[in-house]
């Protein structure tokens, strides 16, 4: 039995308290590693097929997502594997045939991003590497308080998201050179981080060490049927190729053009695992709203650049609700953004905020993919009071008016107010036709503003015809600043207004705003008044430290959306005891929401697609059905 030790407890002023012995811990333990070694003689958790294949009922299988060989496993893998764990031991206990295999994931972005960055520090700073002192981090550790402005409103994705963010605290430590994050792994031996540059060598390394400390634990894993991804392991490499040949062969795969969340520094879509944060964010449409500038009112810093060939001066204004255009009253820009104006190739000259140029670069707008000219720069303030038209409304002209609350990290930074139905724009509208302070500091004429009164577009139970003024009155929204109460209040009306309110004006008068909506969007887009804009739903940051955007790229992609095979998978799941209710809706849910799925990257670790192999099967499509591979595994590794 191993010698026991005693241990001295010291509180803080440094005084001695009793002394505890570990002999019944070193005892336990002792007996912890005799029956491990009886169990890996005896080879108990090798578990072979049933006899009867028709028989499953006596059959019981365990699987844990198989954990990515960037690094050692930690606590958050303990808690989740012991469910495991305990499940499987008491269906031993009951007679039960059972079976726990364990692979280790290498698919993907992060080892390959690892290994460059070490590359990158060796050629920086030599060997071993002398690392500058007291600079600023680089990369940003991603936090708990942090991860509250990126949760996502559909609950299966935000819980998704949830266990991503405890993922990503456990795996950074704040430092800020990779060589540094391989010293906080355990690994000392400058000669050994070294060969960590080679990305081949993480999978060599981490999957024995992440067994010997599972071993440790106890789990019951038939280790026979342990495998790891990509290419170096030429039979899953098999099995993966199979699958997608499979899949092509029945038209879930398809090539085109779509819109995806990218990452213009790593050249390629950036899907979840790729993702250091805005896991589960995905692209959001929106309609851009084309509010001209009237041509006798230019900026004096655009006129150099307005020539015959110029279509127009636009004001980009993004939207979700395109059928309140009839409703336009006026522009809103915050004072202090800075606007770019920038010439596309079939919109004119386009002024939004840098990171919406940035956006609409990657989705074809400019005659260079993923550049944009500046042709001159702006403070909101700046252009306050410029005369505009604007599609639909039934004013002839609106002006650029201010707005505080725009934030420049969402949208276009341009705003189009329809205070009829939007208690935000309502509040901002009174406010400044009722304070003469404000209209004087930004040198607004009372005859851009007084002149201009919400206008009836949408009847809507029990609010009338003016749903903003009317629930501003009933909850006594006071200003722009209400911010909480006009939060309620946009709750309130935006969804009822969108399901249930009926269209008064226009073309498609007395139709539901939910029929109407597509059918005024197409006629904008047709009229080359408006465009399709996309940008991530909230922030993503890939691994590499890239902001991402949204670009329509060429790629291959699983047609998730695909209606006929979403009605297979429903058909199935109906089958399926899931055993919980809402396990069901969890389902249910993510079934809502799927659509196409960008399946390749050039970068990385992984398997090539078979037919075009200048690609790689991304980290998420090779581990769909890894699980059913644990059957053959141990006869194809044996």
């Amino acid at each position: 039995m191993a010698t026991s030790k005693v241990i001295s407890a010291t509180i803080a002023n440094g005084t001695k308290t009793e002394k505890r012995s570990t002999v019944k811990l070193d005892a336990i333990r002792e007996i912890e590693k005799q029956m491990q070694k009886l169990w890996a003689d005896l080879k108990i958790f090798e578990v072979d097929a049933p006899s009867d294949p028709t028989d499953n009922r006596n059959a019981y299988l365990v699987t844990f997502p198989y954990p990515y060989m960037n690094g050692r496993l930690h606590l958050g893998h303990t808690f989740s594997l012991s469910k495991c764990e305990f499940a499987v031991g008491f269906q031993r206990l009951c007679g039960k045939h059972c079976l726990f295999p364990f692979g280790f994931h290498c698919t993907g972005m992060p080892i390959r991003a690892a290994a460059d960055k070490l590359k990158r520090e060796l050629e920086e700073f030599g060997f071993p590497p002398k690392f500058p002192t007291g600079a600023a981090e680089e990369e940003k550790v991603i936090t708990p308080k942090e991860s509250e402005s990126n949760q996502v409103d559909n609950k299966s994705k935000s819980k998704k998201a949830y266990f991503f963010l405890q993922y990503s605290v456990a795996k950074s430590g704040g430092e800020k050179y990779q060589w540094q994050i391989m010293r906080s792994l355990g690994i000392e031996d400058d000669d050994e981080i070294r060969r960590f540059a080679d990305p081949q060598y993480w999978i060599s390394y981490f999957p024995p060490h992440v067994k010997q400390d599972l071993e440790m634990m106890g789990l019951k894993v038939d280790w026979r049927r342990s495998f790891v991804t990509t290419d170096i392991n030429p039979f899953y490499d098999s099995f993966v190729r199979w699958q997608f040949h499979h899949l092509k062969q029945g038209g879930k795969i398809q090539f085109g053009k779509r819109y995806t969340i990218y990452s213009p520094k790593d050249g390629q879509p950036c899907m979840d695992h790729d993702r250091s944060s805005g896991e589960c964010i995905g692209p959001q449409e929106y309609t851009l709203i084309k509010l001209r500038i009237d041509d006798n009112h230019i900026p004096e810093k655009l006129k150099p650049h307005v020539t015959s060939s110029t279509t127009g001066v636009y004001f980009a204004a993004v939207t979700l609700r395109p059928e309140t255009m009839y409703g336009q009253t006026n522009c809103w820009l915050h004072p202090d953004i800075h606007y770019v104006a920038f010439e596309t190739r079939l919109h004119g000259i386009l002024i939004c905020t840098r990171r919406a140029a940035r956006n609409m670069a990657y989705q074809e707008f400019t005659n260079v993919y993923g550049q944009y000219i500046v042709l001159a720069e702006f403070l909101g303030s700046e252009l306050f009071g410029l005369p505009l038209h604007a599609p639909l409304t039934h004013y002839k002209t609106v002006y650029v008016l201010p707005m505080m609350t725009i934030k420049e990290d969402q949208g276009t930074g341009v705003v189009t107010s329809v205070p009829s139905d939007s208690p935000d724009d309502y509040t901002a509208l009174m406010d400044i036709k009722n304070k003469v302070n404000l209209r004087e500091k930004y040198n607004i004429k009372e005859s851009m503003i007084i002149p201009y009164d919400p206008v009836e577009i949408i009847e809507l139970e029990p609010y009338g015809r003016l749903a903003a003024p009317t629930i501003c009155s009933q909850m006594r929204i006071q200003s722009q600043n209400d911010r909480d109460k006009l939060l309620e209040a946009k709750e309130k009306i935006y969804t009822k207004s969108f399901y249930d309110g009926i269209l008064l004006v226009g073309k498609y008068a007395n139709t539901k705003v939910f029929d109407a909506k597509k059918l005024i969007r197409d006629d904008l887009i047709t009229n080359e008044q408006a465009c399709i804009y996309y940008e991530p739903e909230k922030k993503v940051i890939s691994r590499s430290n890239d902001e991402c955007v949204v670009a329509l790229v060429d790629q291959w992609f699983l047609d998730y959306g695909n209606e006929k095979w979403k009605e297979e998978v429903k058909h199935a799941l109906e089958k399926m005891n899931v055993y919980h209710t809402e396990t069901r809706h969890q389902f249910e849910a993510v079934l809502s929401w799927l659509h196409e799925h960008a399946c390749s990257r050039s970068y990385g670790l992984g398997t090539k697609l078979p037919w075009d192999e200048q690609y790689l099967i991304e980290s998420l499509s090779d581990s769909t059905i890894y699980m059913a591979y644990y059957t053959v595994a141990h006869l194809l590794q044996a």
